[in-house]
């Protein structure tokens, strides 16, 4: 029996990961809530670090960025109004960088994210945040619908535990089937952010 192969190498489809130089970094949900609230990930340190990473060198080149942020309930998850709603210090906007906020998973849905990327002028985006399964997963699915190339940073995304009937499945599995998942068929991953500098 022959060696699995993602859709992408079966149907010649596949490309290169972007380069920093020649993308859109987009950045999703990068919220205080995910690292200090109810919602926090196990393995957000080291993504926030990866992040910065990303971040200072997109800047260092001139890079487009683009941010997002998840507006959430009001007193409660990712409360808008509240300080878990807020950037993770040292990731916030500086005025020139687009800002697009969402109320729903998928970061196209209901914003002008797509026309926001346009002006920018690139097909490639590099893509990391939170969460992997919800947010990043359905905004690089609506990406390709958009004919966008995404390539997504392993390290630079995290997700939480999820429950699953009377199971539990660990937030660095759940990480890893979503990000396996989008590799078949929607983005290119690469695990560091010193793949594409």
């Amino acid at each position: 029996m022959s060696e699995p192969k993602t859709l992408f190498q079966l149907l010649g489809r596949g490309y290169s990961p972007a380069s920093l130089g020649k993308a859109t970094l987009l950045i999703i949900d990068a919220q205080e809530e995910y690292r200090s609230g109810a919602l926090r990930l196990p393995d957000i340190e080291p993504a926030i670090a990866e992040i910065t990473t990303l971040l200072h060198a997109a800047r260092n080149l001139g890079t487009p960025v683009v941010h997002v942020r998840h507006l959430g309930i009001p007193g409660g998850l990712l409360d808008p109004q509240g300080p878990r709603g807020r950037f993770i210090e040292g990731l916030e906007p500086q005025t020139d960088e687009p800002l697009v906020e969402k109320r729903l998973p998928n970061a196209f849905a209901g914003t002008d994210l797509h026309e926001r990327l346009q002006a920018r002028g690139h097909l490639d985006l590099i893509i990391c945040g939170f969460m992997t399964h919800s947010s990043v997963s359905t905004t690089v699915r609506a990406a390709k619908d958009y004919g966008y190339r995404c390539t997504l940073i392993d390290a630079a995304c995290a997700t939480r535990d999820l429950p699953y009937q009377d199971d539990l499945i660990p937030a660095r599995d759940l990480h890893r089937m979503t990000l396996a998942a989008l590799a078949d068929n929607y983005a290119m991953v690469v695990p560091q952010a010193r793949a594409l500098i």
